[in-house]
């Protein structure tokens, strides 16, 4: 038994470097996603004051103890910054550029916050059955997910890539929402439910959005160039507008899709066309319907229940 071992682990060993895949030896250190997970909890102790940490908090306190974190979220995510720039750059100046991305990061963070504020505002006006704020940011995730998006967002726009992937894998792992950091989402998003969620890399959501369990906001197709290889970085994803309602199971395809604003995604509805502002879109037997809801604006009319 022991030879067996002894071999099979010589085996091991010896077929490692031959799966470049899977193997960063002798590579720059990459991100730890147990930290960058740690560094999640700590932004939502900032951002929720009170909900989250050890720590109980009183006004007079409060400055001290964010300072505290704050300072400590700035020296941890600048390392895992700078192994991030330096997996894929290589660069000499990576710690110079990862300290800068985390202190643009945190001149954003009181925009982000306000972000945030709105999100849980919207799930409280949009769910009759939440009791209060205490509930939507500690139980609900949907709140959590888009909470996670909005800080691995806005390292995104930085130009860190692994990182925010990382923070949106946990989210989805812990949620069932799968929200890519490079998706643009408007103000006021709320995601009721939320289980089986997918918002793709390229997929652009206005302002008061509302989606429920199982919609995917995905891809049509994938191009490719002439050698057979994936193009990335183009358009693949549906654009959302304003006061959109989608309902469960709804699935969205397609970087030329445009829902228009206002309009209505029945439950089960499979789209890859656009729709007009101001429409209802159902499922009627095996046929999509398009019917026109009613402006906003004109006499006599008001937008009629989602």
């Amino acid at each position: 038994m022991k030879d067996r071992i002894r071999n099979a682990m010589a085996r091991i060993v010896a077929t490692a470097e031959s799966r470049p895949q899977l193997s960063a030896v002798e590579a720059a250190p990459r991100p730890q996603k147990k930290e960058i997970i740690e560094l999640i909890r700590l932004f939502q102790e900032v951002v929720y004051p009170g909900y989250f940490g050890d720590t109980v908090l009183y006004r007079d306190n409060l400055r001290d103890h964010l300072g505290d974190v704050l300072f400590r979220i700035h020296l941890r995510l600048s390392d895992e910054v700078e192994k991030a720039i330096e997996a894929v750059e290589g660069r000499a100046s990576a710690r110079k550029h990862a300290r800068e991305i985390v202190t643009t990061l945190f001149e954003r963070l009181p925009d982000v916050a306000d972000r945030v504020a709105e999100d849980v505002q919207a799930a409280y006006d949009g769910d009759p059955a939440a009791q209060g704020f205490d509930e939507l940011i500690l139980a609900y995730p949907g709140v959590k997910a888009v909470f996670t998006y909005r800080i691995a967002h806005e390292l995104h726009r930085l130009g860190v890539r692994l990182i925010p992937r990382v923070m949106t894998e946990f989210a989805h792992n812990e949620t069932g929402i799968d929200i890519h950091p490079g998706a643009t989402i408007g103000r006021s998003f709320f995601i009721d439910h939320g289980t089986g969620v997918v918002i793709g890399e390229t997929t652009s959501i206005g302002d008061r959005v509302k989606i429920y369990q199982g919609v995917t906001l995905g891809a049509l197709s994938f191009p490719k160039n002439e050698h057979g290889e994936l193009i990335r970085g183009v358009k693949r994803h549906p654009t959302v507008e304003d006061e959109v309602v989608i309902y469960a199971g709804a699935t969205i395809l397609g970087g030329g899709t445009v829902i228009g604003r206002g309009s209505v995604i029945g439950g089960s509805v499979w789209l890859t066309t656009s729709v007009p502002p101001y429409t209802r879109v159902t499922l009627a037997g095996e046929q999509l319907r398009f019917e026109p809801r009613a402006v906003p604006g004109r006499p006599g009319t008001g937008v009629d229940p989602a």
